[in-house]
Formats: C-alpha cells, sequence, structure tokens
C-alpha cells in the first residue's frame, strides 16, 4: 500500500530515509518548512552516499583529473579522452555491489547496463566492457550461488547487448562473505566533436523522457546502496533493478540516431534515483529549475505515487533536453524504434525542481541545494596500524609451490567464467581475457588499438592503503604497457567499509593519497569513477578495495605484445628487477594461500622506477625486439613465467640463480618487474645494445633463461609439465562450480 504524501514525518522516517537528524534539520532550514513525504524521498536520494559523494568529495579533489590528452574529467556520465584523428574514448567504471549480492543476477546485469549507458549517454558507441568481482570464501555457503548468478548476470546483459567482455577480474576472500563487490566498466568511441553533456541550456524548452517505462523496481535503490547490511538483507530484494538489454540495444540505436539530428541540447542517463537525479542535475548544471508533470510519465504499474515515481530505478531510460523545433522528428526516431518518447516537463528561469501530480504541486524545492547544498563531511579518520612484522619464512619446494598455486582459487583460470562472455562480437578484439590487458581495435582507423585493464591488491591496501593505492594504479599501468599501449588515463571503483568508522576512513584517505600520488608520477590522470562505500555487514567491513580500471593506445596493432612466448630459444629477460632479483614475500600470495600468513609489509612502489621501465619495456615491443611481454605481480616470478607457459605452450629454463634463495626470487612479488622475452639469436649484438640502453635507464635486465621444451624448469626444482601445470589451473573453477 502507498503511502500518502502528506504523512507527519517521524524521526523513524527520517532514518529509514538515511538521513540523520542534523540532516534533516539543514533540509527544514534550506526549504523553510518540513518537507512532505515525496521531498523527503527527493532529498534522500541526493544526499546519499551514492549520489552526493559527502564522504568522501574532500579527498577526491585531491586526485589529478587533467592532461594533454583529457576531454572531461570527473563530473559528467563518463570520462573523455582524446586519441587524436578526431576522436576519442569516453569510459568509466561504476559498482553494483550491493543489490548483486540481494539478487546476484539482475544486480550485476543492470550494473551492466547501467554503465552502457554512461557511455552512449556522452555520444559514444560501446566498444568493450569489463568487470572487477569479488566473492566471499569458496566454502561458504552462499558463494556458488553468488558466482553463478553474476556471471550469469554478466554475460546475460552483455552478450544480448552485443558489447565484448575483454577483461576483468575474480577473486574470493572470506571479507567478502556478506557482502560481494560487482563493478563494472565499459568503454565507447566517439568523435570529439559530438560529446554529449548533461547541463540543460535555454528556458521554457521541453524534457523529454525517453525509453521503457517506469515501475516500482529499484524505488529507493540508491538509499540502500548507501547502508550497511545486517540481518534483514532479503527485506531490501525489492530494492533492486530489472534489466532488459534488448531494450537498451534499441536505445543506444535511437539515441544515437537521435543525436546526429541536432534536437539535443542536454541529455542524462537515468540511473541512480531514476528521475530525481537526472532532472535536478541537468537544471542544477545549466542553472535553471525544472518543473515535471508526473501524469506524462510512461508507466508500466497501475497507481504509482509521486514518490514511486520520482525515486524508480527502472533500467532502460533517459531524460533529455530538446530544440523544440525538432521534438517531432526527435519522436518520429523514437518510435520507430518502439520506445517512450513523451514530453514530461520543461526548463524554467526560477531555479526551482516542481513536481505536478493530478494537477496538484507535490514537491516544490530548491534545485540547486538539492546538490550543491548536499552535506559535505570531513570525517574523523585514523592512519591504519602498520602489518605485524614478517616472520620466518616457511619453506617449500619451487615446483610443489607453484602446483599449489596453480590449483588455487586465486590463481586457477577463469576461463569458466570468460567463456560464458562474448569477448568477440564486434569482430575487433584483438585481445581477450586471459592476458595482461584486453585490446580492442579502433574501428575505421587501419593501426589504432585500445587497451583495457583493471586492477587491485586488496590484502596489499588492507597491509598499508597508501602504497597499495599506488599499487593498483602502477599494475594497471603496467598491464597496459606490457601490450604496448601508451597509458592515457584511468576511472576508478573505491570499495569500502563505513566511512563513520575512522580506521575505514584511514582506508580511504591513505588509499587516495596513495592513488593520486601514482597517478600524478605516471601522467594517468583519474577522468570518472565511482565510490562504493558501507561495504560491511554487521560490523565486519570487506578489505579496502580501490580497483583501478585504465585505458590505454596502441599506435599500431602490429607491434602489440602477448603474455604468452611466441617461439622456442628466445632470451628470457626479467627487466625491472632489483640486483637482488627481487625478494619481497611480506603479503605474497606464497605466505597467504600456501600457508595462511598475511604478514608484513606489502611490497613498495617506486613510481620514478616504474615509468622508466615501462617506457624501456614500451620501447623494446615498439621495436620489434620484444616477442611476449609479461607484468610480473601477485605469485611473483614463478607464476608468471607459468602463465606464459600455459598461453603457449611452450616451456622454458631458468638457469641464472647462483647465490640466490629460490622461495624469495621465485614467489617475491617486488613490483615494477616485466619478464620479456626477444625476437633474436641470443649471440646477437642487438642484446649487448639493448643492455646498454637499460644501464643507462639505470634498469637491471638481467637474462634469467631460455624458452623451449615441454616442461618450465625453476632453478634447481624438477621440471614442470606444460601438461601438468594446464591441469592445476584448468580444474578448480570447473570442479568448485559443479559441486
Amino acid at each position: 500500500m502507498s503511502i500518502p504524501n502528506d504523512i507527519q514525518i517521524t524521526a523513524d522516517i527520517v532514518a529509514n530515509h538515511g538521513l540523520s537528524s542534523d540532516e534533516y534539520e539543514k533540509i527544514k532550514q534550506l526549504i523553510g518548512r518540513e518537507p512532505n513525504f515525496t521531498e523527503l524521498g527527493i532529498f534522500s536520494a541526493m544526499w546519499n552516499e551514492h549520489c552526493s559523494y559527502k564522504s568522501s568529495k574532500k579527498w577526491l579533489k585531491t586526485l589529478p583529473t587533467t592532461g594533454t590528452r583529457v576531454i572531461q574529467g570527473p563530473g559528467e556520465n563518463a570520462g573523455v579522452v582524446d586519441i587524436g584523428d578526431g576522436q576519442a574514448v569516453v569510459f568509466k567504471m561504476e559498482s553494483h555491489n550491493h543489490p548483486s549480492f540481494i539478487e546476484p543476477y539482475q544486480g550485476a546485469a543492470t550494473g551492466v547496463g547501467g554503465i552502457l549507458r554512461d557511455i552512449f549517454t556522452m555520444g559514444a558507441r560501446p566498444i568493450a566492457a569489463m568487470n572487477a568481482l569479488r566473492f566471499g570464501a569458496p566454502d561458504h555457503e552462499k558463494t556458488r550461488h553468488l558466482v553463478s548468478g553474476v556471471v550469469a548476470g554478466v554475460g546475460g546483459y552483455g552478450n544480448s547487448f552485443g558489447v565484448p567482455t575483454v577483461g576483468g577480474e575474480v577473486e574470493f576472500d572470506a571479507r567478502y562473505n556478506g557482502n560481494i563487490l560487482v563493478n563494472a566498466f565499459a568503454a565507447g568511441l566517439a568523435d570529439t566533436n559530438a560529446i554529449f553533456y548533461s547541463k540543460a541550456e535555454g528556458v521554457g524548452l521541453p524534457v523529454v523522457y525517453l525509453g521503457a517505462k517506469t515501475g516500482r523496481d529499484g524505488v529507493g535503490g540508491a538509499t540502500m546502496a548507501s547502508a550497511e547490511f545486517g540481518d534483514d538483507i532479503e527485506e531490501k530484494r525489492p530494492t533492486v533493478q530489472v534489466g532488459d538489454p534488448f531494450t537498451e540495444k534499441r536505445l543506444l540505436e535511437a539515441c544515437l540516431e537521435l543525436m546526429a539530428t541536432g534536437a539535443v541540447i542536454a541529455i542524462q542517463d537515468m540511473g541512480a534515483a531514476g528521475l530525481t537525479c537526472s532532472a535536478v542535475e541537468m537544471g542544477a548544471k545549466g542553472g535553471l529549475g525544472i518543473e515535471l508533470d508526473l501524469d506524462k510519465v510512461p508507466v508500466r504499474e497501475e497507481a504509482m505515487t509521486p514518490y514511486e515515481m520520482m525515486l524508480s530505478e527502472s533500467q532502460e531510460r533517459m531524460l533529455m533536453v530538446l530544440s523544440p523545433d525538432k521534438e517531432a522528428e526527435a519522436r518520429a526516431v523514437f518510435e520507430k524504434w518502439e520506445l517512450d518518447f513523451a514530453t514530461v516537463g520543461r526548463t524554467t528561469d526560477d531555479l526551482r525542481f516542481r513536481i505536478l501530480w493530478h494537477g496538484d504541486e507535490v514537491a516544490n524545492l530548491p534545485i540547486r541545494e538539492l546538490g550543491d547544498e548536499a552535506p559535505e563531511y570531513d570525517r574523523e579518520w585514523v592512519t591504519p596500524p602498520a602489518p605485524a612484522p614478517l616472520g620466518d619464512i616457511p619453506r617449500m619446494d619451487v615446483g610443489e609451490a607453484v602446483l599449489k598455486l596453480l590449483s588455487s582459487h586465486r590463481f586457477a583460470s577463469r576461463r569458466w567464467v570468460y567463456e560464458q562472455y562474448d569477448t568477440l562480437i564486434g569482430g575487433n578484439s584483438l585481445q581477450t581475457p586471459g592476458g595482461d590487458a584486453g585490446v580492442v581495435r579502433v574501428a575505421g582507423h587501419p593501426t589504432k588499438a585500445l587497451a583495457f585493464s583493471a586492477d587491485v591488491t586488496p590484502r596489499y591496501c588492507e597491509a598499508d592503503p597508501f602504497e597499495g593505492g599506488k599499487q593498483a594504479v602502477a599494475e594497471c599501468w603496467r598491464n597496459l604497457t606490457s601490450t604496448g599501449a601508451d597509458p592515457l588515463a584511468a576511472t576508478d571503483n573505491l570499495n569500502f567499509g563505513n566511512p563513520q568508522r575512522p580506521e575505514i576512513m584511514g582506508q580511504l584517505v591513505k588509499a587516495i593519497e596513495g592513488i593520486g600520488e601514482a597517478c600524478r608520477e605516471l601522467e594517468f590522470p583519474i577522468v570518472s569513477g565511482n565510490v562504493s562505500l558501507y561495504n560491511e555487514t554487521n560490523g565486519r567491513a570487506i578489505l579496502p578495495t580501490p580497483t583501478i580500471g585504465g585505458v590505454g593506445l596502441l599506435p599500431d596493432h602490429a607491434n602489440m605484445a602477448r603474455i604468452g612466448f611466441a617461439a622456442k630459444n628466445q632470451p628470457i629477460l626479467l627487466v625491472g628487477a632489483p640486483a637482488a632479483w627481487g625478494k619481497h614475500l611480506g603479503q605474497s600470495a606464497y605466505m597467504k594461500d600456501l600457508f595462511e600468513r598475511s604478514e608484513g609489509a606489502p611490497p613498495p612502489v617506486d613510481l620514478q622506477h616504474e615509468r622508466r621501465t615501462g617506457d624501456f619495456v614500451r620501447s623494446l615491443i615498439r621495436s620489434g625486439m620484444a616477442s611476449a611481454v609479461h607484468d610480473l605481480s601477485d605469485g611473483g616470478l614463478a607464476i608468471g613465467l607459468a602463465e606464459m607457459a600455459l598461453a603457449s605452450g611452450i616451456g622454458a629454463e631458468i638457469t641464472a640463480l647462483e647465490g640466490c634463495d629460490p622461495v624469495e626470487v621465485f614467489f617475491g612479488e617486488d613490483q615494477g618487474r616485466y619478464l620479456v622475452t626477444l625476437s633474436v639469436d641470443p649471440q646477437d649484438e642487438a642484446l649487448d645494445k639493448l643492455w646498454q640502453d637499460a644501464e643507462e635507464a639505470g634498469i637491471f635486465a638481467p637474462w634469467i633463461g631460455t624458452t623451449g621444451g615441454t616442461d618450465l624448469t625453476l632453478g634447481a626444482a624438477a621440471p614442470l609439465a606444460i601438461e601438468d601445470l594446464r591441469h592445476s589451473h584448468e580444474e578448480w573453477f570447473p570442479r568448485f562450480m559443479s559441486n
């Protein structure tokens, strides 16, 4: 039963809307009276954490967001970066964590749908998608169900819409038992002279509703996403949206066709907080008011109230301000695509947000204050404590350790996941999941391609959020570099627990500081993103997980590198190695996964070294000397070598280990390192020139072994047959999902 608009607002009602008593008092001061129920809902939608960034805004302002190629940074539906020749890449990453835990299929599906709309709202045609997924412990009772539903939702929506999923992450940890993470990324191509924005301009212009009809699904979704979970989690199921990818595909085509007519003045996706957020943002950005008549909004359910219509998060909807002389032309486009087109309001010059329903004015609020006067908190925070020092290193045979790690949930093949996604649709995919980065051709250009990667190591971030934030950026930058791409810019998805707890807020602050430092040093600006807080259940927070999604440009994909060994008898170089080869085992997968020990500081990130080494590796790729490249991260040298062998079926022998501790050498996770194989004869003078160049750049690049055979031989350890490695690597996920 619907609640009447004139109900008396109580403290419980205010609290149920995610507003504090102080925030409610501020609302009353701003409007000079008590709000009615619809107005309260509008404020709750605009002032929740998901929409207002009230706990993180202070710190997000410190991130670098500009650069020579940046056309649009944070503040719009997506970031826009120039790639030359009159084209731009448009991209963003966003979370759908809470909905996906409650209803995994629809939560994940509508996460994909929402991020795709963010891209084509800007006038770009989507060309690639990724996702970063984190689930609870494999033996937790809900994990397999959640994996199944989320993967099916991602594939069901993306495959039907027609965008290739070219990369991502799937990880497991008990800290996500009660709150999984579903971070969705999408990128598209647009002409630089045809980027569309959400700023409304002009008074008395039609405000037009486009796409699917409005229902009750998703009412209160943004508010739900801004609160931690408790034991009443199942009661939140009605707040999850329901998606229709075929409608979204038609909406894409209709929007792009309409944009080409010159009719669109402003456009905004109806995402979080639906009609409320889209209308307020368009009006406030343009210094205009908006008047909406809800009787004209297309609905699919009977007796919907103003509150429900304003807060519904039904999918596949857009709001536009159109040129009046092109309204009939615009209507014809949407009718052709069998989508709703309804003029539901107009722009005004009074900076008010007015809502009409059945002839009555049911809301009248100051439009700028809905966004600009949202609370901005400088929350108390404390510096996270240092981790316990690293104790004695337990020993294990190197070969046995490799086999155990490859058959663990961390390193097992994700083939079961990505084979449910269409990775090739569109015909432009050059690298699909399983490598360092996905790569997609720039359609219409003879040589250009774009590379995409998403990265973070949450255990590093918990041990030291500052270094963990730096490492997430650096690893993403390395993965793009490993293909031969110039890293252009990044998007972030900052997933943390309750910011009202000083220790959690401290994680967020220090991670953002680390991200900012790395982005400045690597000239890798943040151009879009999302903050997802309150990711915890009954006071138990997730691991801090600031996911970084990056985009890189390959001028000529003919020189692109892959991770698989390319041929036998090729030298293997460890480029960027410290003089002692690498030995950092603090917070390593070796310690965590084989001995259940989380000790020591995470590996430090030397950003100047990252820059020098990455530029050097990229030069090897561009020159044609590098035949295969793989960055080193989780699992260290041994896992990196195994992954290169598995990707190619070609073995390798690693020999140059005199005087080194094999556990430290093979499983240390020192940063800034790449494995590079060379398409030159080991006796070629070009190798001497390479080492001279490396030495002049301050880079250590030892020749550590040679490719060939059907075994992987790691120093004195017994040879590992590639087929045995493959069996270990491929077995875990199908077995887990079939139990």
